[in-house]
């Protein structure tokens, strides 16, 4: 009735034992990969913390606004920049904000450079038949993680699948926030992810062609503030829950434009790079959990998984 192994067959269990020498080489393939992966993963790490005091540095502490407040001018920065940030302050609901910098919330700023806040697909427009193993992958809660979406597990739909979902095909600078559980948490999309599409659980931000910083964006959304704000209006007793309207309500402070552009121009070569070594540490993890079963089994030769890694980070 129910199936079971007796311990004494453990010993006639047959194990494709590769040679000492093939065994050392792998096991230097699996390091090489796996130190590959980590400092990638700390290179990536340094350049939030990077990009992360800048936006704080300028938009949230006001730096450049004290210095020049105090007839100093504002420290590492060029003229031209520190001439787009005010002398002064004034008082608004979210405290001490620079002089004649607007207060609006998040539906508000889309509205005004034409874009949108809409909920991911769910009900009958996508079913866990649609998902196939290979495919367009589909952005859920949980390929959230870092402000960028990860590929570790991620379902994947049929393009036909993802043409009929069109709507929801995301474009670089969406925002993608998990509208359950950990709402707080949220993807900005790169060149890479562009084309894949807003999964159930969703909410996406599109925050329209004219914006020029989804950067700013979604570093905003990861302040403090941003994440304090969804916490406190999110509804539901046991699991928090959020929608357009709340995510909508987030309160912004607008900076100039043309601020917001040097902003971009600054740290888009970091949140780029971030992408990329993003998506090659992703590439060597698969490479790893791929090539290495097939080389203790002796399906694949060394030369050859080399040559593959070699292809895949190129």
């Amino acid at each position: 009735m129910i199936p079971h192994f007796k311990k004494g067959d453990f010993g006639k269990l047959r194990i494709p034992v590769p040679s000492f020498q093939a065994q050392d080489y792998i096991g230097e393939l699996y390091f090489e990969i796996s130190l590959r992966i980590a400092l990638l993963r700390e290179t990536n790490a340094t350049l939030e913390a990077i990009a992360q005091a800048l936006f704080k540095s300028w938009f949230v502490d006001f730096d450049p606004v004290h210095a020049k407040q105090q007839g100093i001018a504002p420290a590492g920065m060029d003229e031209a920049t520190a001439d787009l940030f005010p002398d002064s302050f004034e008082e608004s609901a979210l405290g001490l904000v620079p002089m004649a910098w607007p207060r609006t919330n998040l539906g508000e700023l889309t509205k005004l450079y034409g874009g949108s806040i809409q909920t991911g697909p769910f009900g009958s427009q996508l079913h866990a038949a649609d998902y196939v193993d290979s495919g367009i992958p589909v952005v859920m809660p949980k390929d959230i993680q870092n402000r960028r979406a990860t590929t570790d597990s991620i379902a994947r739909i049929r393009p036909a699948d993802a043409d009929r979902l069109a709507r929801h095909k995301l474009v670089k600078g969406d925002v993608v926030f998990s509208r359950r559980g950990d709402v707080e948490r949220h993807a900005l999309i790169s060149e890479r992810e562009t084309g894949w599409i807003c999964g159930t659980g969703c909410l996406l931000v599109r925050p329209g062609a004219a914006w020029p910083s989804s950067s700013f964006l979604s570093m905003m959304l990861d302040a403090p503030l941003a994440r304090a704000w969804l916490v406190q209006h999110a509804v539901g007793a046991t699991m928090p829950n959020i929608n357009t309207g709340i995510l909508g309500s987030v309160p912004v402070t607008l900076p100039p434009l043309p601020l917001l552009t040097a902003f971009e121009d600054v740290i888009a070569v970091t949140e780029e790079q971030r992408s990329r070594n993003a998506s090659t540490a992703e590439t060597l993890a698969t490479l790893r959990d791929t090539l290495l079963p097939r080389l203790i089994s002796g399906q694949l030769r060394l030369p050859e998984a080399e040559a593959q890694l070699a292809d895949a980070t190129v």
